[in-house]
């Protein structure tokens, strides 16, 4: 992949380190997705991608893995495949699993991951795995709520014992307290939510700005010499 306009930024030294790291993503759909392939693009070439579920026609209005030709198929499947169109040097290692408290040593085992992006959606998934990862000094940066979101996006990156107007930051700062995290770098959004009584609604801008916001994150660490 011709990486002349990035290197005009940051270097050629720079760009190697980028290329070496090891970035886990962990679930795949409008926030995953979004970070997975623009990581991809700014340079990352050595890719764990994780996810059990399938495209849907409902994930067609913000989900990059989302296609009419690719419903059915699952999104680590199709995602991988659209990150080596992009860049055919990257090796890209896709599961198809889910995440939880059981299979996590199975997901990790003889892996050696620089950071963890965790884009999942289930909050009981997403405290385990946190917690693993936590427990590893494994590093990981966490996606709060994206959805029911229509304004101007406002994704920051901060710990999440400070945002506010985010209900899933505010369900996992809960239930985080009672396993005895006391910091978690989070990506969330500082605009209320809106009520819609029932399933979360979603638009594209909103899922794949958090998305972006995630690997802006990483790549700067990375620049940073943090990771």
């Amino acid at each position: 992949m011709d990486k002349s306009r990035t290197e005009l930024l940051i270097g050629k030294e720079n760009c190697d380190l980028i290329a070496s790291k090891h970035v886990a993503i962990i679930g795949c759909g409008g926030v995953g997705g979004a970070a997975a392939i623009a990581l991809c693009r700014c340079g990352v070439e050595n890719f764990t991608l994780v996810d059990f579920d399938g495209v849907s026609p409902s994930n067609c209005n913000r989900q990059v893995v989302a296609w009419q030709s690719t419903i059915g198929q699952n999104k680590v499947d199709v995602l991988a495949k659209m990150m080596l169109a992009i860049n055919p040097y990257a090796k890209v290692n896709a599961v198809c699993k889910r995440v939880e408290k059981q299979s996590l040593e199975k997901i990790f085992e003889n892996q050696t991951f620089d950071i963890v992006v965790d884009a999942i959606d289930s909050i009981s998934d997403k405290v385990e795995l946190i917690c693993y990862c936590l427990g590893k000094n494994i590093k990981i940066i966490s996606a709060m709520g994206a959805g029911n979101r229509t304004g101007l996006p406002r994704f920051e990156v901060c710990d999440i014992y400070k945002t506010h107007d985010d209900a899933l930051a505010k369900i996992m700062r809960k239930n985080l307290k009672e396993r005895g995290v006391t910091s978690l770098e989070v990506v969330y959004s500082s605009e209320k939510a809106i009520k819609t009584g029932g399933a979360v609604g979603s638009v594209a801008y909103q899922v794949q700005s958090c998305g972006l916001v995630l690997c802006a994150e990483v790549i700067n660490k990375i620049l940073r010499r943090e990771i």
